[in-house]
C-alpha cells in the first residue's frame, strides 16, 4: 500500500473544511511549503514509530505553528511557517559491569556475560570474550 500525504487527506476540492482556525487552504500557503513541511515531519513520525530503540506505545505529535505579521498599514502581513515533532526518545540500553584489575595494576572494567568466556553453549557456539576498557593509569 502507498504511503499518502496529509496534504492528500485534508485537503478539499472547495477549500471550505477548517482544521483549528485556519481553512485547509492554508496548508497550500507558501507555493505549497507548508504541506511539504507537514509531509516531512509526518515521514520524521512514521520513522521513529517504525525504530525498534524506541518506544513502540510513545506518543508522537506534530505541531505546526504559523505566525502573522502584519506590516504598519495592515497591506501585508509576512507569514512563517514552522514544524517541530517531539520523537519519543532512544530507550536506554542496560548491561552490567565488573571492576577488577590487569596483571599491570590498572583497572579494568568488563562487561558480565551470561555464560562463562570460552564454553561452548547448548547450541555448540562459544561464549565470546567480554568487553574490557581500561580506566585510570598503571600502578594507580
Amino acid at each position: 500500500m502507498p504511503l499518502v500525504k496529509l496534504s492528500d487527506l485534508v485537503t478539499k476540492p472547495d477549500h471550505t473544511y477548517a482544521v483549528g482556525a485556519f481553512n485547509v487552504s492554508d496548508m497550500e500557503m507558501a507555493m505549497g511549503a507548508i504541506a511539504e513541511i507537514t509531509d516531512y515531519e509526518v515521514e520524521r513520525v512514521v520513522a521513529n514509530i517504525m525504530d525498534p530503540n524506541t518506544a513502540a506505545t510513545a506518543k508522537r505529535k506534530i505541531t505546526i505553528t504559523l505566525t502573522f505579521a502584519p506590516d504598519d498599514y495592515r497591506q501585508q502581513i509576512g507569514m512563517d511557517a514552522q514544524a517541530k515533532t517531539p520523537l519519543a526518545p532512544i530507550q536506554p540500553v542496560r548491561t552490567s559491569l565488573c571492576i577488577t584489575k590487569a596483571r599491570d595494576g590498572s583497572l579494568l572494567l568488563a562487561e558480565m556475560t551470561p555464560q562463562v568466556p570460552g564454553q561452548v553453549n547448548m547450541d555448540g557456539d562459544e561464549a565470546p570474550m567480554p568487553a574490557m576498557a581500561r580506566v585510570g593509569r598503571a600502578g594507580d
